[in-house]
Formats: C-alpha cells, structure tokens, sequence
C-alpha cells in the first residue's frame, strides 16, 4: 500500500523531533520496541575495525577476512577451526557486556510502560539490560543457542559451558576435537541457531514468544501506540519495518518512530504519524532521558 517514494525526516528540527518524542513516550499506552542491528552496534558491539582486531588480529592475518560476519561464513577447512572462530565469537557478542549502557538507558526508559520488544538482534543484550523475557521476541535466534545441523529435532541446547571449554582450550586458531559439539540425539554435529537459511530451529521456546507476541498486538490494535523502531536496516524490513508502518497506517492514534543513523525514514503515507530522528541510537536516548 505504501509507494516507493520515502521521507528523509519527518516534520520539525532535530530538537522538536526529540521533545515529540519525548511526548509520544510519555503519553502513549503501549510501546512496541522494533530493534535491529543499529541498536547494538551504538551500544559498542561492531564487527570491525579496533573491536574486530582486538579479539581476531590472528584469524584476520591467516584467513584474509576483517570483520566478524564475514568470518562467520568463512569454509574453514576443519571444524576445529570453525569452532575456534565462532566460540570466540559467541564470547565476545554473547556473553561479554556491551561497551556501552545503550540498552539499559532504553530499558529505564520504558520499563514501566506496557512495553513488547521485537528483535532480529542475536546477542541476548535486552534481558541483560534488564528486560522482562516474557515480553520478548527473537526472530533470529540467539548466538547462546545450539541446534542439530541436520536438523533431526525442533530443540535447542545452551551452548555457554561447551563455548567457554573452547575458548579455554582453542589453540593456533583450533579447539580440541573433543569439544567439538554434537547432537545428543542423532550424533550429526551441533550448528549455530541462526536463521541463515532453511535449517533453522523454531523450538517451543521461540513458538512461545511469536504466540505472545502477537498476542500483545492483537489487544493491542487501537489506542495510542508507539512503534519505536531502533536501528533496523533494509535486510529484513518484513519482519519489523513493514509491519511498523502497516500498522500505524491502520490505527490514527498510533505513531511510528525512527531513531536509525542515516536511514530515518517513513513512507509519505505516514508522514503525519512519524517521528524520524537521523542519529545515534545511544546519544538520542540519552536525550530522552534528560
């Protein structure tokens, strides 16, 4: 329904976009919190440069790769090597604190409003920030997550003991082929629980939190509400964009927000219900909270 032309900024400077913002999150009843890969990378999480080489300089200078997603798909020869990098990786992206306080300035900003996340972010830093599990949906997976490689079952295994053996033992960019992880149930090896393609696992756990979800909107369809979308890109827009802007365009009272550094944005159709703030998530948000 919405036409291909798109708005650059909504209507107001930079200072009136950040008070109507304020506004909407104040006196607006329900919050549903869009987040993507932005939102991470403003609280510090980057796949490259200074981060990348801190915690990889050695697979950079052996493999020929220099950020971490391309290592992620890296055919490394063995999966002794292939578990060196992604044991390394979950550490840093999964079980390491993000650098910066992004995620809990957003979580004391919304905490007691009646609030539902979305999120196609893997790296489990919503409920370390404080956010209620119950009112969270990972589309994606989650980076703490095992699943079979084949798969022969709709389960997935904690993976955060067996990493953290891996990161202990890995030696010359390779872990012991002891550790390498196996399904309990057919022995086919253990896979990341991604969404990278038609392997993925949607066990209960995920089930659950799509039917809660759905359910939050669903009650939810009339009323002033906030679509606040942080960081989302043009990768998967069907699973959060679109759907933000389907939605506010179905309900007058709702309004959609976009805190994205360079891509704030909203169809025309809309425009009178947006708010786009073109920044950084986490100085935005400290803005808001003054």
């Amino acid at each position: 329904m919405f036409s291909k032309m798109s708005i650059t900024k909504s209507t107001g400077n930079y200072s009136e976009q950040i008070e109507g913002l304020k506004d909407k999150l104040e006196t607006s009843d329900t919050i549903v919190i869009g987040a993507g890969a932005g939102l991470s990378t403003s609280a510090g999480f980057t796949y490259s440069g200074e981060r990348f080489r801190q915690y990889f300089a050695d697979f950079e200078e052996k493999y020929g790769f220099h950020d971490m997603y391309s290592g992620g798909f890296y055919p490394y020869s063995t999966l002794e090597e292939h578990w060196a990098f992604w044991s390394r990786n979950i550490t840093v992206n999964r079980y390491m604190d993000a650098p910066k306080p992004v995620y809990q300035n957003l979580f004391e900003i919304v905490k007691d409003k009646d609030y539902f996340v979305i999120t196609t972010n893997v790296d489990h830093c919503f409920q370390k920030a404080g956010f209620d599990k119950k009112r969270l949906f990972y589309t994606q997976g989650d980076y703490g997550l095992f699943q079979c490689s084949e798969p022969c079952c709709n389960e997935t295994f904690d993976n955060e003991e067996a990493v953290r053996q891996m990161m202990e033992q890995q030696k010359d960019m390779r872990i012991p082929s002891a550790l390498l992880p196996i399904c309990p149930h057919c022995g086919k090896p253990l896979s990341m629980n991604l969404r990278a393609d038609d392997t993925f696992v949607e066990d209960a756990g995920w089930h659950l939190a799509a039917e809660r979800y759905h359910n939050f909107l669903r009650t939810r369809k009339s009323g002033k509400v906030l679509f606040l979308e942080l960081g989302v890109g043009y990768n998967t827009p069907g699973i959060i964009k679109y759907p933000f802007w389907q939605m506010t365009a179905e309900n007058r009272q709702a309004t959609y927000a976009c805190i994205n550094y360079g891509e704030a944005v909203c169809p025309e159709e809309i425009k009178s219900q947006s708010i786009c703030v073109d920044g950084d998530i986490g100085d935005v948000l400290s803005k808001l909270d003054e």
